[in-house]
């Protein structure tokens, strides 16, 4: 988590919401990181999450990510909550709660789900101090800039 809280940080500086992702294989070794980078794409998927997924599949060389974990500093959203399904992802750690869109457990409930044809083990709150206060900063700066 810790180099996923370094990942949101680089985003941030760089004018993104400050979410920063990392996945690692089954023994604990990093294949794949991500950064939130929609505003220097210019793309609505350039969420964290789905750079460090589409990184570690090719990487890997399969979309089946079942002995992968993905760290990452902010629960994620509805569209990277089905990409981390689709990818049978075997676990994710998660940060902070997101109140407003977060779809593993705060606002949706997507792996549990009807709809989800693959079940996985998340676990959330890690460092989540850290990662609250990285996010509440950045929000502070962009809705109160210093004069």
């Amino acid at each position: 988590m810790n180099r996923a809280l370094e990942l949101a940080k680089v985003a941030g500086d760089a004018g993104e919401v400050p979410v920063g992702a990392v996945i690692t294989d089954a023994d604990g070794n990093l294949i794949a990181e991500g950064e939130n980078r929609k505003e220097r794409d210019q793309d609505p998927t350039a969420h964290a999450e789905i750079i460090a997924l589409r990184s570690a599949t090719q990487n890997l060389q399969t979309w089946r990510l079942h002995d992968c974990t993905l760290y990452v500093t902010l629960e994620p959203c509805p569209m990277c909550a089905g990409a981390i399904v689709q990818a049978r992802l075997g676990k994710l750690i998660y940060g902070v709660d997101d109140t407003k869109t977060g779809a593993i457990r705060t606002v949706l409930n997507i792996p549990d789900s009807a709809a989800s044809n693959h079940r996985l083990q998340v676990i959330g709150g890690v460092l989540e101090s850290a990662c609250r206060q990285q996010l509440q900063n950045w929000f502070a700066t962009k809705r109160h800039p210093k004069k």
